[in-house]
Formats: C-alpha cells, sequence, structure tokens
C-alpha cells in the first residue's frame, strides 16, 4: 500500500507550478499517478483546490479517491450551491459522508445545510440525486421533506374527500402543501418527480412516512444510522467520546500500568488528508517530543491512536465536523492536555516520557492532563459524573 507521505513531493511539485504556469502544471498533472493527483489536491490549501480541480485531465477518476471529508471541505470551499458537478463525480459513500459531516448539529439534522446539499444534489442531474437519494437514509430524506411539506393521503372510497387548499400530487393519492409561504421548493419537486419515476417504492415510503410516523422516532434512526457510519470513519459515539473527560481521583493521575500500552496496531483509514504530526525532539510538546523516542512500528501506532484521540475531542466538544479547521484545532488541544498528563505520570513514577507514553494510553493521558487543569478544557455544556474509573478501559493494573 501506498503512503501518503510518499505523494507529498509530486503533490507540491505540482502546487508550485499551478503558481508559475499553469499549462505546465497541467501537463505534469497528467503524467502523475492518480494517487498522486488526489495528494496534489489534499495538499494544496483550501484557497487553492477549485483551480487544482480545473487542471485535472480526468476528474471522473480521480474524484472519487478523495477522502470523504477532504470532498467535503472542498465543496464547502467551493460553495456547496457550486459544487454540484463534483457531487455528480462523487461515489454514493462520499456523498452520504458529506451529509454525515456536515448537515448536522449536535444530535439533529441542521436543516439549513441539508437543504444546500440537497439543492446541489438536484442541480447535479437526475441520475446523480436518484443514487444518492437511495444511498441516503430513508430516515434523513423524510426529515428533509417533513421541514418542508405536510402531506395527506386521499381516504379510499371517501367521495366527498377534499385535498388541502393547494395542494400538489404527482399520482392522485398523496397531496403535499408547502409548510412555509415563499420556500423555494425547486429541488424538493425535482427529488420527489425523479423518485417517483425511478424508484416509486422509495417514493410511497417517504410521502407514508411524511404523513403518519412520529418526528422523533425518526430522528432517532436517523442519528443512530449517522453514528454508526461516523464511527467507521474513526469518530465515536459522544458518550464514548466523553469518557476523556471523567473525573479521576487525585490518588489515581500518576497510576501507571504494569504492561505496555503502545502496540503495533492496524492502520485505519482516514476520513482527512494527513501524512504526519510535529514529532521532533524539539516539539513544543512532550507528547511529540516522546515520540521521536519510539521506533518505527511506534510511531505508526500513535499517529493513528493520536487521530482518533483527535477525533473524540471533536466529537466530545460538538465541534463542526464538517469544518476543515477542527482537526488543526482538535490536535492542538489533544497535544497540549496529554502533555500536561504525560509529564505528570512521568514525574510520579521517575520514568522518561518515552517509556510513559509506551505504557499509558493517550486516552488516560489526556484525562488525567484534564483532570490536573480543567479550566477551559472540559465543554461547558455538559460535566462528566465523579464516577469510579473503569479499570479496563484504562488498562490500569493494581
Amino acid at each position: 500500500m501506498i503512503e501518503r507521505r510518499d505523494l507529498v513531493p509530486a503533490a507540491r511539485r505540482i502546487l508550485k507550478l499551478a503558481s508559475k504556469d499553469r499549462r505546465q502544471a497541467t501537463a505534469v498533472l497528467a503524467g502523475l499517478s492518480f494517487d498522486e493527483q488526489v495528494a496534489a489536491i489534499c495538499e494544496a490549501p483550501l484557497s487553492m483546490r477549485g483551480s487544482i480541480l480545473d487542471l485535472l485531465p480526468e476528474p471522473e477518476a480521480v474524484i472519487p479517491l478523495l477522502p470523504p471529508a477532504e470532498l467535503c471541505f472542498t465543496c464547502k470551499q467551493v460553495g456547496v450551491h457550486d459544487a454540484s458537478w463534483l457531487l455528480a463525480q462523487a461515489t454514493n459513500e462520499q456523498i452520504v459522508a458529506c451529509l454525515d459531516l456536515d448537515a448536522w448539529q449536535g444530535h439533529v439534522p441542521d436543516y439549513s445545510k441539508l437543504d444546500l446539499w440537497l439543492a446541489s444534489l438536484a442541480e447535479a442531474g437526475d441520475d446523480t440525486l436518484l443514487r444518492s437519494s437511495q444511498a441516503m437514509d430513508p430516515e434523513l430524506l423524510a426529515l428533509y421533506l417533513r421541514d418542508h411539506i405536510d402531506v395527506a393521503l386521499k381516504v379510499s372510497g371517501d367521495e366527498g374527500w377534499e385535498p388541502p387548499e393547494g395542494g400538489q400530487t404527482l399520482e392522485g393519492q398523496f397531496y403535499f402543501v408547502a409548510k412555509r409561504a415563499n420556500d423555494d421548493l425547486a429541488p424538493l419537486l425535482r427529488l420527489l418527480h425523479v423518485i417517483f419515476q425511478k424508484d416509486y417504492w422509495l417514493y410511497f415510503r417517504m410521502m407514508q412516512s411524511v404523513g403518519e410516523e412520529m418526528q422523533p422516532e425518526i430522528e432517532e434512526w436517523a442519528l443512530r444510522w449517522r453514528n454508526g457510519r461516523l464511527e467507521d470513519l474513526g469518530f465515536p459515539s459522544w458518550d464514548t467520546s466523553m469518557r476523556i473527560y471523567g473525573h479521576l481521583r487525585p490518588e489515581r493521575l500518576s497510576e501507571m500500568p504494569l504492561e505496555v500500552t503502545l502496540e503495533s496496531g492496524e492502520a485505519w483509514a482516514l476520513p482527512v488528508w494527513i501524512t504526519d504530526l510535529p514529532v521532533a525532539a524539539e516539539s513544543t510538546h512532550s507528547i511529540f517530543r516522546a515520540v521521536a523516542q519510539l521506533d518505527e512500528a511506534g510511531r505508526a501506532t500513535f499517529f493513528y491512536g493520536f487521530i482518533a484521540l483527535a477525533n473524540m475531542v471533536a466529537v466530545a466538544d460538538r465541534l463542526d465536523l464538517g469544518d476543515a479547521e477542527t482537526l488543526p484545532r482538535t490536535l492542538e488541544k489533544a497535544a497540549a492536555v496529554s502533555s500536561l498528563g504525560l509529564e505528570h505520570i512521568a514525574r510520579a513514577n521517575d520514568t522518561d516520557l518515552g517509556e510513559t507514553l509506551r505504557r499509558v494510553s493517550l486516552e488516560r493521558l489526556f484525562r488525567v492532563g484534564g483532570n490536573l487543569a480543567p479550566e477551559g478544557v472540559r465543554p461547558s455544556f455538559s460535566e462528566p459524573d465523579d464516577e469510579e474509573e473503569d479499570e479496563e478501559a484504562d488498562g490500569v493494573e493494581h
């Protein structure tokens, strides 16, 4: 498997050329592998991504290879309303990931953002709109419809039944009315026409859901499906992530496991483009100075574990997962807080930083650091209960 860091030199050459000679940059880019072209896009500052995308000779081959979060960041940079051509080339999984990352606020959909994404998908064409609506959770699609329309079902055999005033219908059975005057229903109408013509059973299910199902139940299932996919992308549930802010009794802050915790682990597909961390003996944060003492396998394990920790911070703090600035912020917070824990445990046990890092989990280091200096660390909207420590989760033996 090609390591991302190995693709960086070619990518950076393209970035230099793109700012000086776009014609030459186009020619050189065409000679690169698709993986290198992906690297060129992801290594580019967000402000440059649109111009790099314009240089691609075969965007339909490269866009599906972008990490899902990077596609989301790129669409937002060019403007979701102008990103229809990108979404037309994206995979169903990428599109669903964009919605999971950006179209939610806390535990409920962000309908203003969801509207933007659905409007862009409608602009991308009927094929893209159909396959993306089929890939989306039916619950999220139903919530989108419910935010805009009320639906009434014609009563069979009731000759006196009258459709709601202003009601529209595609098949004479379901009638729908806009909830808000002057609401732009053009994307929604296009969606309904497409699924009615191409996937009637999906259309029937959605209209029935809008008319009959309970909103809280639909929201619960939509959130459940979304959380499952986010876990696959490396974002644990909120309840799991909040463990990093759990209280520890003062006498437990210095505990160190008897066995080595940092062992070789498998790499996982990162949803963002990141090739390295600032690991060096002169690093500002002690956690990165400690990594400089590890062997290559230990550094690789730390790399993926630290990204996972930063993701836990993002979820626990309820940050915008679709914002390109979230990961840099959480990496910095994870480094600062876990460094406090690392230094404290190393001093208390008279061990060096590298050995301490090998034996204490990153989650534990962050938790200790957060207990040592809680001001401004724990999210203000929630205070964890003062509970007994989960021995098995922390890997601490007595």
